[in-house]
């Protein structure tokens, strides 16, 4: 090597460390830059504290001002994220749980006053003689006037075997009336189910929780034995749940190894794949499932991974698209952080979130009401309408692949986090709503969704039976 290329890879290499160390130290700088300017924004939340605590016209709440500094913070996120306080965080997670202690009344506020909405079948309430439009004018003697919704409902439930007395006003009565009564535990049921024609099985979802699959398992074995040969999964107004619970569900139609959704965040043990791993019974019949605008989330997980893997016929409306998983964090004061971490995909990669799943078949259906000559119709709100949402994922696609993080085959997607205190869930961002638990009725005349499927899988029956050129029986013709 001559004295000349020795001086040229010295000077190569010497350029090489001069560059590397320029590069180390904007990025530590930019490290300390970013840190100073969180510390200083801190300093100066802080100075900001101490000036409303010490000087605004009236004396404040400090713990109030606090948690609107943090609702603040995470309202500049997407509408999803959301922080609970401890007795909205507890609500939340007994939502989840598929059953609680109390007395089995669902309950509203109609006119400023604590109304009965209707008793749950074999509950303590339903026992005693709680009747829908009962009102609830004092729990354990206080009235119930001045009280919250979700105050009501905490005063209402408790332990099984504790008692509260309800102090009850009916209408068209001037007298009061005390009901003393014992709680009990009430299971929370997400799934109904109903042999139609003798031979479709109906089921509808209302949420993804843990007693989801349960359900769904005993009414589908259920309905087999009495001759179901047909299914129709009712997924219209579900807002979502337990993304585990959404799998699971999936998994009921779909064969062992089936991709069911994949999941992509910012760190890599948020980039999981979920595939179809269920040894019980796997349910083959022809299939309908029913979208709408208020199908979304878990509930979108089901239905795209239906319609990529062409299990099922998708009817209705296009449905919510909201393609976020969140995590629900626990605080350390018992309040709860509900976090966007990821977004999901269907099999074929498609992106949902702002787009929804459109049905194969899409039939509106007819309002309950005509709006009146010159009144506009209600808008129909997506995801694509709120606020804060995330924008531009429409145009994007990506290839399902196994990422290095995936769970082991076999475990509950939803397992080793609950074991570290924190649950995945899909929701629609706010504390579920209360709904109807009362027994059911279907009324195909108006349900023009529900009847074109019934339809549909009629006409399947009869094309499945017929061979070209045999003979219709007078029973089949009838």
């Amino acid at each position: 090597m001559s004295p000349r290329q020795g001086v040229k890879r010295v000077l190569r290499s010497g350029l090489v460390v001069v560059v590397l160390a320029t590069l180390l130290a904007g990025i530590t700088a930019g490290v300390v830059l970013a840190k100073s300017s969180t510390y200083e924004s801190l300093r100066i939340f802080s100075e900001v504290l101490q000036l409303v605590q010490s000087n605004y016209v009236e004396e404040v709440n400090s713990e109030e001002l606090l948690q609107g500094s943090i609702r603040g913070m995470l309202r500049t996120l997407d509408p999803h994220t959301s922080f609970m306080p401890p007795e909205m965080f507890k609500e939340m997670q007994v939502e989840t749980e598929g059953s609680f202690g109390g007395l089995g009344i669902e309950i509203t506020v109609r006119d400023d006053q604590l109304t009965v909405v209707a008793p749950i079948s074999g509950t303590p309430a339903d026992r005693a003689g709680i009747m829908p439009d009962d009102r609830i004018i004092k729990v354990d003697g206080q009235l119930t006037k001045n009280l919250t919704l979700l105050d009501a409902v905490r005063r209402m439930r408790g332990p099984k075997g504790t008692s509260v007395t309800i102090t009850v006003r009916r209408p068209n009565e001037f007298e009061a009336k005390d009901f003393t009564l014992t709680r009990d535990v009430i299971p929370i049921r997400s799934v109904r189910a109903e042999l139609l024609e003798k031979t479709i099985g109906y089921v509808r979802l209302t949420n993804f929780q843990k007693t989801s699959t349960d359900e769904l398992d005993k009414a589908l074995q259920s309905m087999r034995v009495e001759g179901m040969t047909s299914i129709i999964l009712d997924l219209r107004n579900n807002p979502g749940g337990l993304l585990n619970q959404a799998v699971a569900v999936a998994e009921r139609f779909l064969p062992k190894g089936t991709l069911i959704v994949t999941t992509k965040g910012r760190k890599a043990n948020q980039d999981l794949v979920y595939r179809a791993n269920y040894d019980g019974i796997v349910y083959d019949e022809p299939m309908i499932a029913l979208v709408n605008a208020g199908s979304a989330s878990a509930a979108e997980i089901v239905g795209g991974a239906l319609q990529d893997h062409n299990r099922a016929v998708l009817i209705g409306e296009r449905s919510f698209g909201k393609g976020s998983v969140q995590t629900i964090l626990p605080l350390s004061n018992g309040s709860g952080l509900r976090l966007t971490t990821a977004r999901y995909y269907t099999p074929s990669g498609r992106v949902i979130h702002n787009e929804g799943i459109t049905p194969s078949i899409v039939v509106a259906l007819k309002p309950a009401a005509k709006p009146e000559k010159g009144s506009p119709q209600p808008p129909v709100i997506r995801e694509r309408d709120l606020e804060r949402r995330f924008k531009g994922l429409e145009e994007e696609q990506v290839e399902p692949e196994e990422p290095q993080g995936e769970q082991p085959a076999g475990e509950a997607p939803g397992a080793q986090r609950e074991k570290k205190k924190e649950t995945t869930s899909e929701s629609d961002g706010d504390k579920a709503k209360p709904r109807s638990r009362r027994d059911f009725s279907l009324d195909l005349e108006k349900d023009v969704q529900l009847r074109r499927a019934v339809e549909l899988l009629k006409s399947w029956q009869i094309f499945m039976r017929k061979q070209p050129g045999q003979m219709t029986t007078k029973a089949e013709a009838q």
